[in-house]
């Protein structure tokens, strides 16, 4: 169960989740899409670079996770 007062900031870490995840994987694709434009080799560098995006994402998840669950004790 959710303490009283804790409500707002799991808002923040869940917003945060979210928003770092898509951040992240769109840069990825974005410049994945900029790549294959530049080496004429459409769906590669997208591919690659929602993976990276996304792996990127994940870790940054992690650390967020990580840092309020240590703000917490």
């Amino acid at each position: 169960m959710i303490e009283p007062g804790r409500g707002w900031a799991y808002a923040v870490l869940f917003s945060e989740i979210g928003i770092s995840l898509l951040v992240t994987t769109l840069l990825g694709v974005l410049v994945g899409y900029w790549a294959d434009g530049q080496f004429g080799t459409l769906p590669i560098f997208v591919i690659v670079g929602f993976l990276v995006g996304a792996g990127a994402g994940t870790v940054m998840i992690y650390r967020l996770v990580s840092q309020f669950l240590k703000t917490i004790e």
